[in-house]
């Protein structure tokens, strides 16, 4: 079992960035991949990022070439770096931890964490 703990939240304008972290009770090396999801208001939680602990990445077509997924896993951290985001990127943002390839092919499960909101807005 594993804890998840979501930080980086935030306001931010159209254009802007924002970097998530979600930091791991525990080694995240024992799950095949990290994910990042979101839940707008109103909608079903999607997938927006993974990645596998040998650093094979999946992401939405949504976002690809804005979001960055990356992973630290001396440091049990997954981040999500997001760039030229959009008012449609606002949602509240969730890590998992994936004991099975359902990240990577769209269908998140394991752990999760509490999650972070995310406002795109001027």
């Amino acid at each position: 079992q594993v804890q998840l703990v979501e930080s980086g939240g935030g306001l931010v304008q159209p254009g802007g960035s924002l970097r998530l972290s979600c930091a791991a009770s525990g080694s995240i090396l024992s799950f095949f991949a990290m994910g990042w999801s979101r839940q707008a208001p109103g909608k079903q939680r999607e997938l927006v990022a993974g990645i596998t602990t040998g650093g094979n990445t999946k992401y939405a077509d949504s976002v690809k070439g804005r979001f960055t997924i990356s992973r630290d896993n001396a440091k049990r951290t997954v981040s999500l770096q997001m760039n030229s985001l959009k008012p449609e990127d606002t949602a509240v943002y969730y890590c998992n931890a994936d004991p099975t390839m359902g990240t990577m092919i769209g269908k998140p499960t394991g752990y999760w964490g509490q999650g972070t909101q995310v406002t795109v807005s001027s």
